[in-house]
């Protein structure tokens, strides 16, 4: 084989490896819709006052209602947060129904939904 013939035969042999490594990077689709939550979780952590509680909730409520128009779930602690938010601006009832919702999507966190229901009960 010729020098040429084998820079060539590299060079196709290099493509071919790094179009599949690529293709086996690529990121899958999620199973659950984010939405904004990972975002509204960080800023209500590190930076408190940055937004109302009150435009948290509708963010969050706008990424609920898009979740189940892709028939996607909300992630771990989605409902938890927004239960959190509802207590925050006063709204019992609402934060007791999401914390209902999380603990019925997610049995695992049940110990902690059932506290903070019970709190809410007082």
């Amino acid at each position: 084989m010729e020098a040429d013939q084998m820079k060539k035969v590299t060079a196709i042999s290099f493509s071919l490896v790094l179009s599949v490594l690529t293709t086996a990077c690529a990121t899958q689709p999620t199973i659950y819709s984010w939405g904004q939550y990972e975002n509204i979780v960080y800023d209500t952590y590190n930076s408190p006052g940055k937004s109302a509680p009150a435009q948290e909730i509708e963010r969050m409520e706008q990424d609920y209602q898009k979740a189940r128009a892709e028939n996607k779930p909300v992630p771990p602690g989605f409902h938890a947060h927004l239960g959190y938010l509802y207590y925050q601006v006063g709204k019992a009832d609402a934060a007791r129904e999401q914390f209902q919702a999380e603990k019925a999507q997610f049995p695992e966190s049940a110990v902690l939904m059932n506290r903070l229901l019970a709190r809410l009960g007082k």
